[in-house]
């Protein structure tokens, strides 16, 4: 058991590390094409928001598979573009992208979900005490996949009005603090260009 522990966090460790490397990556790359050579970036704003809103609903259609380009894309427009606009954009796509997860266990009741899944009775437990704050919750934090909470709401049949709305007022303010966080660990590195 302590070797699988040991695994997960190596696994999360290796995941961050790449995550933070791509997020660099594309923004110095935004960077280079906004200022040394001279592209007006500022004119394709709204295409930035749309590419974080594609990336991210893409990105949070996948069910338990975590996929940190999203994460990155975003943070990436962040340090060019309005970081709130940012947030919202990834919000709504990533709001709209949890319904893959939703419908899989409003569908699949017995067959998406068994309660052997680490952390189904815990998370049932939340939901069934808190209910859509359990969901605003699990979508503001940063560490537990959210799709397990989808999994699990559509599965307790929670409606889908209270679901969305829920599942968005968690997602919206940790797009933004990602995209602060993203943009000031970026500027704070000594080789960044000032």
């Amino acid at each position: 058991m302590k070797r699988s522990n040991q695994i997960k966090w190596l696994r999360l460790t290796i995941s961050l590390i790449g995550l933070i490397g791509l997020s660099f990556g594309l923004a110095y790359l935004l960077y280079d094409l906004g200022l040394r050579r001279y592209v007006p970036l500022d004119e394709f704003a709204w295409l930035a928001y749309l590419s974080v809103f594609i990336t991210t609903l893409i990105c949070s259609l996948t069910i338990v598979v975590p996929v940190p380009l999203a994460t990155s894309i975003m943070i990436a427009a962040a340090t060019r573009w309005n970081p709130v606009m940012v947030a919202f954009a990834a919000s709504i796509g990533g709001t709209l992208g949890e319904l893959s997860g939703y419908y899989a266990g409003y569908l699949s009741r017995r067959i998406a979900i068994t309660e052997n899944v680490i952390g189904y009775n815990r998370v049932l437990g939340w939901m069934e005490r808190y209910g859509v704050w359990a969901i605003c919750f699990l979508a503001l934090q940063p560490i537990i996949p959210f799709d397990i909470g989808g999994l699990i709401a559509g599965a307790a049949r929670m409606p889908l009005w209270k679901f969305l709305p829920a599942l968005w007022v968690g997602k919206f303010p940790k797009g933004i603090m990602l995209c602060y966080f993203g943009i000031g660990l970026i500027h704070f590195l000594p080789f960044w260009p000032r």
